[in-house]
This record gives C-alpha cells, structure tokens and sequence, in this order.
C-alpha cells in the first residue's frame, strides 16, 4: 500500500540531508490517526477578546436619578 505522506520539497543545493526519527514517528502516527479533535471548543474572537475601547453607557430616562 502506498503512503500517502506528501513529498518534502527538495533542499537547497549543498545542504546536509539528516533523519529527525521524531519527526517521521509523529508523522507517521499523524497518518495513521488522522485529524485529531479539539480538546475544547474554539470561541469566537469577539467572546475571547476585551473590546479595544470601551463602548459608552446609554442613559436612559427612566434610570436616571
């Protein structure tokens, strides 16, 4: 059966070509778990972050003093 990993672009002309096994061992393991859920969902940004200028209080009428 075929991998299929994607071909790694070849490297510059001179440059030493040296095996990092824990890189091939997660990418190995990546290929065979596939895409791994979130632990948490990812919030919207406007819940995450504080607003960069706060946003004035409307006055009311009826709350008024």
């Amino acid at each position: 059966m075929p991998s299929k990993r994607k071909k790694k672009h070849e490297p510059p002309a001179g440059a030493v070509l040296r095996f990092d096994q824990s890189k091939e061992v997660r990418a190995i393991a990546r290929e065979r778990v596939g895409a791994v859920k979130p632990g948490h969902p990812i919030q919207p940004k406007d819940r995450r972050k504080k607003p960069k200028h706060k946003q004035e209080l409307g006055i009311d009428a009826d709350t008024a003093y």
